[in-house]
């Protein structure tokens, strides 16, 4: 495996995990790719993204092409005549660059291809209630997400897990993953696996904020899937009224279904002022356990009631 001279590409935590993992097998990695340096925080000042930042510590040459097309930088990639390409939270590469290499180029998917191909394959899992998911490398082509599979592994996904917990597992898994597949190449017996579309595809696009909103004419279990299919990011959201006043946007992170004698309406509210709030659904109650209220911090609901007391005419909406 250290014989093979490698290009990884990607950008988030996510990614970088695996090149860590990769380079402390022994991986040859000669250089990097990744998203250029944005404005982030209140200084709007220029940031480095996760892999940019271990890449460095890891004294790795990084590229930062703006446009993956550009001459000049497929040019330096020609460069370091890498014999694969790895690509974990990337942008969609162009035939001119995933077919460079001789090996190819292989990026690992955070589900269970060919179910949930899109940008938001976890987020997408855990909002459709699904018991599993896991992490699946393939061979890039034409069209995105659909090449051979080298490899797969499952991941179960818990009645109350968020995208965040599934994500944490799955960056683990999948960076592991990732160094079996780079094994399997260097040793020449990867068997290539078709991906087959009989059935019913699930898709995983990107997520907008009208997709985090919660419409409490839904189920119980359907709109806990949501808020635990949106947590901690993008968040599912919805409206705090009160009679005729302004509505005031609110996050919800945490939940639970939960069997009460309590008969609530969709949106109605019900507490006891200090550990718990309910909200009514077209079937069943939800329990709230953290949110963030717009201009405030995330906070667990029992801090959440002792600073906002839920009176009669307030409502979710």
């Amino acid at each position: 495996m250290n014989r093979l001279r490698i290009v990884f590409m990607g950008t988030p935590d996510f990614a970088a995990h695996s090149l860590k993992v990769l380079c402390d097998s022994g991986a040859n990695v000669v250089a990097v790719i990744t998203a250029p340096d944005r404005p982030a925080g209140r200084g709007l000042k220029l940031q480095s993204s996760a892999v940019k930042k271990l890449a460095e510590e890891l004294y790795l040459p990084v590229l930062q092409p703006v446009k993956l097309r550009d001459e000049e930088f497929q040019k330096e990639l020609r460069s370091y005549n890498a014999d694969l390409q790895i690509v974990v939270a990337f942008r969609m590469l162009p035939e001119s660059v995933w077919n460079m290499p001789p090996k190819g180029t292989f990026n690992l998917h955070a589900s269970l291809l060919p179910q949930y191909r899109g940008a938001a394959p976890i987020n997408w899992a855990v909002i459709n209630g699904e018991k599993e998911t896991g992490v699946t490398t393939f061979f890039l082509n034409h069209d995105i997400d659909t090449g051979n599979i080298i490899m797969a592994e499952k991941v179960v996904i818990g009645d109350n897990d968020t995208a965040g917990v599934i994500h944490d597992k799955l960056m683990n898994i999948g960076a592991e993953l990732v160094v079996k597949t780079v094994k399997k190449i260097a040793n020449g017996n990867v068997v290539e696996i078709p991906q087959m579309d009989d059935g019913e595809l699930l898709p995983a696009p990107k997520i907008f904020k009208d997709d985090c909103k919660i419409n409490w004419n839904s189920s119980a279990s359907k709109i806990h899937n949501l808020i635990r299919g949106m947590s901690p990011y993008p968040a599912a959201w919805t409206e705090v009224i009160e009679d005729d006043k302004s509505a005031v946007s609110l996050k919800i992170f945490l939940s639970e279904v939960v069997e009460s004698d309590e008969v609530l309406k969709p949106g109605e509210l019900c507490s006891d002022g200090k550990e718990i709030l309910y909200v009514g659904t077209s079937f069943g109650v939800i329990s709230i356990k953290e949110l963030q209220l717009a201009g405030k911090r995330r906070m667990k609901i029992g801090d959440f009631l002792r600073g906002f007391k839920i009176e009669n005419n307030i409502r979710f909406q």
